[in-house]
This record gives C-alpha cells, sequence and structure tokens, in this order.
C-alpha cells in the first residue's frame, strides 16, 4: 500500500527533475529514495518515472498519479493544521452531546460566552431525549463530551457542575401555590391533571418518580416533547409541571415555587479518555459558568426559607 512518505518522494522527484536533488532536500540518501519510488511504482503496478540521461519525467501512468498524491498530501498537512488551531484552541471543533432540558437551559449561556473567547471553533450539539440515550452516544464515539445526570458505570472521567434544582410551576391565580417563599407538598397536587412529559423524555421518568415519592400516579392533561413548553402549558393553566429551574423563561406570567420534598439532580461533564486541550477548556469554561438556578427564578422563589 501506497504511503505518504513515498508519495512525497514521487512529487519531490518531479518538482527537481532529478534523484539527487531530491535526496538532497529530503534528507535522505539517494539509494533510499530509489528504494522507496520502487516500492511505491510496485503498488501501484507500474513505472511511474522514466530515468533519462540528465533528467526525470513522469510517465503516463507518473502523470495520472501526480495529482493524487499532492492531494494526499495537501489533505495530511491540513489535517495537521487543524490539529495544531485545535491544540491552540485557536480552531477546529468541538462536539458536544447533552439532553434536551440541559440545551435549553444551561448551555446557551455557556455557549455564547465560549463563543466570544474562541471565535474560531466549530460546535456541533447533538440532543437526545433521555439520558441513556446520551450516555449510548457517548459511549460509541459520537461526541467529545456530554453533559447530564452522572452515567452508570462510566469509565472515563467525569466532572461535577453542580446539583440542578426542579421547580413547580402553576398558573398565576393557583390555589395550591401559596405564597412565594412557600413549599408546595407534591402529596397536595396529587388529584390535580399534570403537564407532563412523552414517553421517551428523561423527564417523563423523572416526574413519575417523584410523584410515585409523594404516593401518586400523575394524571396527564398534556404530555409535551418539547421541555420548553411546560412551564409555558403549566402558566396556561393546562396544569402543574416539574421543570428545571433554569428553563423558566426571563418575564414569566405564570408562579414558581419549590417542590416539597426538594427534587434535585446532579449534572456532570464527561469524556471517554483523558480530554484534548480544546476539551478541556470548554469543560472548564462550563464548570465556571454552567448557571443551575438563574437569578430572576431565585428571585421569584424569595431567599425567605423560614418554616
Amino acid at each position: 500500500m501506497a504511503t505518504l512518505r513515498q508519495f512525497e518522494y514521487l512529487v519531490t522527484v518531479v518538482d527537481t527533475g532529478s534523484f539527487t536533488r531530491a535526496a538532497e532536500l529530503l534528507h535522505v540518501t539517494q539509494p533510499a529514495l530509489s528504494h522507496q519510488v520502487r516500492a511505491l511504482e510496485k503498488a501501484v503496478g507500474g513505472p511511474l518515472l522514466e530515468r533519462l540521461p540528465r533528467a526525470v519525467r513522469p510517465t503516463p501512468m507518473g502523470r495520472a498519479v501526480l495529482p493524487h498524491a499532492r492531494a494526499a498530501l495537501a489533505d495530511a498537512e491540513r489535517l495537521r493544521a487543524a490539529a495544531r488551531q485545535a491544540a491552540g484552541l485557536a480552531g477546529g471543533e468541538l462536539e458536544l452531546a447533552t439532553v434536551y432540558s440541559v440545551s435549553l437551559g444551561i448551555l446557551p449561556p455557556v455557549l455564547r460566552a465560549w463563543r466570544a473567547a474562541h471565535p474560531g471553533v466549530r460546535i456541533r450539539l447533538r440532543e437526545f431525549a433521555h439520558t441513556e440515550e446520551l450516555r449510548a452516544a457517548m459511549a460509541a464515539g459520537q461526541a467529545d463530551v456530554a453533559v447530564g445526570t452522572p452515567p452508570a458505570d462510566w469509565e472515563g472521567p467525569i466532572r461535577e457542575l453542580g446539583v440542578e434544582e426542579f421547580v413547580l410551576v402553576l398558573p398565576a391565580e393557583d390555589e395550591d401555590a401559596g405564597p412565594a417563599a412557600h413549599r408546595v407538598p407534591l402529596a397536595g397536587l396529587a388529584g390535580r391533571d399534570w403537564v407532563h412529559y412523552a414517553p421517551g423524555n428523561g423527564l417523563a421518568d423523572l416526574v413519575d418518580a417523584v410523584c410515585a415519592e409523594a404516593g401518586f400516579r400523575p394524571r396527564a392533561a398534556v404530555r409535551t416533547e418539547q421541555t420548553a413548553a411546560a412551564p409555558l402549558l403549566a402558566a396556561a393553566g393546562l396544569g402543574p409541571a416539574l421543570v428545571p429551574a433554569n428553563i423558566v423563561p426571563t418575564g414569566f406570567d405564570g408562579l414558581v415555587r419549590r417542590p416539597e420534598p426538594p427534587v434535585r439532580r446532579p449534572l456532570v461533564a464527561y469524556t471517554r479518555t483523558r480530554p484534548d486541550a480544546l476539551t478541556a477548556a470548554f469543560v472548564e469554561l462550563l464548570a465556571r459558568r454552567a448557571c443551575l438556578l438563574p437569578d430572576q427564578v431565585a428571585r421569584m422563589l424569595s431567599d425567605d426559607e423560614a418554616p
């Protein structure tokens, strides 16, 4: 099989018109150069160079092979340049995987800060409905870094980001809401119709689990596949919704309350192997800038936690 080094030898001999001059430029002996050219000719199945008394010129087969050899060398150089840029955080591409709710609530401000600091780095974002789908995709090599809940039995590096808090969203005049500092017992909402998530969405499993712990199974008034729709549907009066605090939009006109008992989940960033410089820089920024409880939601909840 032909190698890049053999292509380099062929191109240099053609460009210089001399084995002697090519050997000097390549810092190899002339016998070694000749041996590699013969090996290339054997690999492609015919002579590539015609050796004249005072020059060397490509044969018809050599002229056919030469553009491909130059293209292969150019591609290799572009690959090396891309790797150098990525290592220096000046360019390249980062493949990021996460679940829908994280891409909606946590990632936008982080990606905005990353873009400002590293405008030459492209981000490819892959989103999944369930944390198990995210873990499987990450294990299959579909991304450089994943952001979600801690993956089970993961052998690669894991960076803790913090604990995400969930809140109850209710219509503005809801009788079960109470004052802002009041925690709403989940068991007290057992008889209500809920804004629920579509089957297959990881948040559907979470809602079912926490309601089961409170002693009931939530009855769905509507199921949505769009995480962002849940607080809006709840504010519109379709029923209470349990949502990550960081997805509540600015200027939200519904009520936001803490559930009792509290609902929280840890979030992490994880990779398969020790991250390269580009991935490590992104994870570090993510750990610094991930906002798990936005200021506007904290104000809606009130800081008064007195019983």
